[in-house]
């Protein structure tokens, strides 16, 4: 039966010339073909350049990557810094515009480091898209999965509920300059300040680097200093790992609670075993794709399409919005997944 259905959806994609057949995880059944293609053959070299390459979250979003250079034969590849450093991430952008590539999508671990860069890079003609940058000046569409402070809004109402309104915690970023990961933040704070009067933020935010060991070794830091901590609100992905590791380990099941940024293959061990309650995402395969069909778009000069309520045909991006008055090019999709123990099984990443 399966076989039948793959033959179907094919067959249905090749008369109709609107969609492609699956070449990775990321469902095109409704991508339209006209705006990932182009109209004269050309083909075009777009980098995605990522925070950090190496750890989950961005090896997904290298399927993505990959797959949309196969559905669409463009030539299509991620590349980023071995760990999280601002002036790595610049050099790759620099060696980017010196092999001349059409454009760059970019994930930024400093906006600020990236922009004069950026700049650089557009007054050399070469497209930027950005993504989990909302501040961002110097790209040409700039694409969030969410609006971040209701995603990190979520996040608290979860924490909330199991330290059921009262006591200390702690927040985590990857960088006081990742822009997104510190709306999450903000949102996550005025959500409590809001509805759990009783919770207290115990110290400033802790700085990560997206690296799972550092978050271990800042939350047993604060352990240390603030024993009664009760809550972790984590923004990056891996800190979903580091807190159910040190949770874990100092046996605080059920007295140390988390909530935050983490995908099933970091985490579900301690989703499972109870260490950690809840996490949250997107799927960063399908980020990587919708910023390649941005770029594509883009050097098309379909511009006039992207604006509030582009279909891109993707899960989570069918009705972009831009929410910023003034800033049109900033463009916000709207879907993140909660998960726990309990649905965990249905992702397998």
């Amino acid at each position: 039966m399966k076989t039948l259905l793959t033959s179907l959806v094919l067959a249905t994609a090749l008369a109709t010339g609107s969609a492609f057949a699956a070449n990775g995880p990321v469902d095109t059944s409704q991508v339209r073909k006209d705006i990932v293609t182009s109209a004269t053959g050309k083909k075009y070299s777009i980098a995605t350049v990522v925070k950090v390459d190496g750890i989950a979250w961005f090896d997904r979003m290298r399927d993505g990557v990959k797959q949309f250079g196969a559905d669409t034969g463009q030539d299509t590849w991620m590349v980023g810094p071995s760990q999280a450093d601002a002036a790595a991430q610049v050099q790759i952008v620099e060696n980017l515009i010196a092999q001349g590539v059409d454009a760059i999508c970019i994930v930024p671990f400093s906006v600020e480091a990236v922009e004069p860069v950026l700049k650089k890079a557009r007054d050399r003609g070469i497209v930027v898209i950005a993504h989990e940058a909302s501040n961002i000046q110097n790209a040409d569409y700039v694409l969030e999965a969410f609006d971040n402070l209701a995603y990190g809004a979520k996040l608290m109402e979860i924490l909330g509920g199991y330290m059921k309104g009262e006591g200390k915690y702690v927040a985590t970023v990857g960088s006081l300059t990742s822009k997104s990961q510190n709306e999450w933040i903000d949102g996550a704070i005025a959500y409590q300040k809001q509805h759990f009067p009783k919770m207290t933020l115990a110290t400033q935010r802790l700085e990560t680097y997206d690296d799972a060991n550092t978050d271990y070794n800042k939350l047993k830091e604060v352990l240390t200093t603030y024993p009664d901590i009760k809550g972790i609100v984590g923004g990056p992905m891996p800190t979903s790992a580091g807190a159910g590791r040190l949770i874990a380990e100092r046996g605080l099941k059920d007295k140390l609670f988390f909530s935050g940024t983490g995908l099933v293959s970091v985490a579900g061990e301690y989703l499972k075993g109870g260490d950690i309650q809840y996490i949250q995402f997107w799927d960063p395969a399908v980020a990587g794709y919708a910023m390649n069909i941005l770029a594509v778009m883009a050097l098309q000069k379909k511009n006039g399409e992207i604006k509030a309520g582009l279909d891109l045909g993707l899960p989570g991006y069918t009705k972009l919005i831009t929410p910023v008055a003034g800033r049109p090019n900033l463009l916000y999709g709207a879907g993140w997944v909660g998960v726990t123990k309990d649905n965990m099984s249905k992702y397998n990443f």
